[in-house]
């Protein structure tokens, strides 16, 4: 259903257009993982589903793929007005 925006991520995070909230870096840390768990679980995992912001109004989106170490993650993004992809948290299932 959403395959266009999975592409257009995961082109961004080979060519490492993305950027990571303080929140995002802080729960990968807590969970123990690295940013390849997280780029990794965007290359290879899916969208399950899309948000809508409260505040901003804008779209996010559940990504679930596998860690390095094949653990479980999901990964809330979206791609911000600048072009990038935002990773605004991540967590272990």
């Amino acid at each position: 259903m959403f395959e266009r925006i999975l592409r257009s991520m995961r082109e961004r995070i080979r060519t490492r257009r993305y950027v990571m909230t303080v929140h995002a870096e802080e729960e990968m840390n807590d969970d123990g993982l690295t940013i390849y768990d997280i780029e990794r679980s965007i290359l290879t995992g899916e969208i399950l589903e899309r948000q809508r912001d409260g505040i901003t109004a804008e779209w996010k989106y559940r990504v679930r793929g596998k860690t390095v170490d094949a653990r479980e993650v999901e990964v809330i993004t979206k791609l911000s007005p600048t072009g990038k992809l935002v990773i605004i948290t991540v967590y272990v299932l």
